[in-house]
């Protein structure tokens, strides 16, 4: 495509009726989406690492056994494995609860607001910014591919 074509693709192009105030708006709520979605990540990070360090308590108790020390090794196994990391909770429990009850309303929230303000479209601030610090005419600054 050539930089005398629309900058903007259609899905991406601001409705007619949006305002510079609410495309803010709307990219302001998509951005914080965007960094929920990182926590996100880092809560199914959590929940993968501990479950590994849990199966890892197996084979510390395997090794104190060896290790003649049963006292401590059911210590260990009473304390610690299939231990709650929160009130009656394990992690997959907590993932759940985020996802069914904040992720996804933040999720049905952005898409509804975004609906609203841009028709649905997604990155519209995004993509103004990138025509608006593009340099035209520029290889790898095309406008789209």
């Amino acid at each position: 495509m050539t930089d005398q074509q629309t900058p903007n693709p259609p899905d991406h192009a601001r409705p007619e009726q949006a305002t510079d105030e609410e495309v803010a708006a709307a990219g302001k709520l998509s951005e914080a989406l965007e960094t929920v979605e990182r926590a996100r990540g880092r809560l199914y990070d959590f929940h993968q690492l501990i479950g590994h360090a849990d199966l890892m308590l197996d084979e510390a108790v395997q090794k104190l056994r060896e290790a003649g020390r049963d006292d401590i090794a059911e210590q260990v196994e009473k304390e610690l494995v299939g231990r709650n990391v929160l009130h009656g909770r394990w992690t997959f429990q907590i993932v759940e609860d985020f996802d069914d009850h904040y992720w996804s309303t933040f999720r049905d929230c952005e898409a509804t607001v975004r609906g609203q303000l841009c028709g649905g479209r997604r990155h519209v601030f995004e993509s103004e910014m990138k025509e608006s610090r593009r340099t035209h005419g520029q290889p790898r600054h095309e406008a789209r591919p």
